[in-house]
């Protein structure tokens, strides 16, 4: 047995499936109104990237301006129109570093969503397969009740010839009731997960179909970990924008340019009106530069450093974290397995004493009473065995949850 077990073990932690499940069977487990959610998380993280991609970009400034006034009581109007730019065109690096920094928020932008996204998935895929579970459970429950209920009559005919005490019966009524009572708590259960499962799918829990989930190599998994893409593309984000932020003390150059138009009305002097001069119309253009000399420059640069430095630690313990869960799973994944071959051992157990029994009812040493156990038993150990799959299937939903692109 022990061997066998062994080479269970060594097939589970030795397969090569590249994947847990196709993508196509884990779609559609969420909500429109979800999914709806996700999709406008998308786009937010597009505008927002787009935005900070042309943020180099200096808006053209158009200015007007109209002013009357009434020196020496003649009343004059004076209107001012202008259009100014004030372009960077090199900043040390600064313009190409905040475009690739805006590429890299936005691909972390969108892996923080797919992460939410996964979870919520597994969480409703879970909440599916425990349903399952607990209609297997709650079957369970109805024959070990049958059973408790063949007992005690069984303890009352005892009783009522004076070959049982009192005590045993109590007892069989005792367990009986145990028995309905956690029925009854496993109803209340399965009926608040159907309840948590419908605030989150539109799919009707009765029809849905329960993805099967096959194990991963441990590289593939930690290969395909969305946690890892996750703090990767943070820490691309974090070396641009220290980048950005050495750039931004360094000189940057801009090309300047202007068009102005100046009119003035009812001028006058000294009391006296005087013509109107003609409309002025004038341009300029030019170049400047500029280099800040701030006295927290270091500061700020050495502060988004460490932000740089402390994401290249949280990568390394996130990959140790998730080693660590692969080697959980794996681990429960074999105690599945022997509690698997344990209801299977049983089930041929009560297999062949179900078949001896029949044979002695038949010759009539036996009664239904005998037959009925055993066959309710020998059901319970195959329920055992469909319970301990599903078990393993929400085990494997914790790798699920943290692979992308394995799908």
């Amino acid at each position: 047995m022990k061997d066998l077990f062994a080479l269970s073990a060594l097939l589970i932690l030795c397969s090569s499936t590249s994947s847990i499940a196709q993508a196509d069977g884990f779609e559609g487990y969420l909500s429109t109104l979800k999914e709806q959610e996700f999709a406008y998380d998308y786009d937010k993280a597009a505008a927002q990237s787009s935005i900070l991609r042309d943020s180099w970009i200096q808006p053209i400034m158009l200015r007007y301006s109209y002013k009357k006034s009434n020196p020496y009581d003649a009343v004059q109007t004076v209107q001012n129109a202008a259009i100014v730019l004030d372009q960077p065109i090199f900043q040390s690096g600064g313009i190409y570093f905040a475009i690739k920094y805006a590429e890299a928020s936005r691909i972390y932008s969108n892996y923080s969503v797919d992460v939410a996204k996964r979870k919520l998935i597994k969480d409703v895929v879970a909440l599916l397969m425990q349903i399952r579970k607990s209609d297997l459970l709650i079957e369970k429950h109805h024959l070990q009740i049958a059973n408790a209920t063949i007992n005690l009559e069984q303890k009352k005919e005892l009783y009522m010839n004076g070959q049982l005490d009192s005590g045993f019966l109590d007892n069989a009524v005792i367990d009986r009731n145990s028995l309905t009572q956690a029925l009854y708590d496993l109803e209340t259960s399965k009926e608040q997960l159907i309840s948590s499962f419908k605030s989150l799918s539109d799919l009707d829990y009765t029809q849905a179909k329960v993805p099967h989930l096959e194990w991963v190599d441990e590289d593939d998994f930690v290969a395909h970990s969305i946690d890892l893409k996750k703090i990767r593309s943070e820490n691309e984000k974090n070396r641009y924008f220290k980048n950005m932020t050495i750039a931004k003390y360094l000189p940057k150059f801009s090309i300047t340019a202007g068009y102005n138009w100046d009119s003035l009305e009812n001028p006058s002097f000294a009391g006296s009106a005087i013509p109107s001069p003609p409309d002025t119309h004038y341009y300029n253009y030019g170049f400047k530069v500029t280099m800040p000399l701030n006295i927290n420059a270091k500061k700020d640069i050495e502060s988004v450093r460490i932000d740089y430095l402390k994401s290249l630690v949280v990568l390394e313990d996130t990959q140790r974290a998730l080693v660590a869960l692969y080697h959980r799973v794996a681990q429960n994944l074999q105690n599945y397995d022997k509690k698997i071959a344990l209801a299977k051992e049983n089930k041929t157990l009560y297999e062949k004493l179900l078949a001896d029994t029949r044979t002695l009812f038949k010759a009539g040493y036996k009664t239904q009473y005998d037959v009925d156990l055993l066959e309710n038993s020998l059901k319970i150990q195959e329920l055992d065995g469909a319970v301990f799959e599903m078990e393993k299937q929400l085990e494997l939903l914790n790798l699920y949850e943290k692979m992308v692109n394995a799908l």
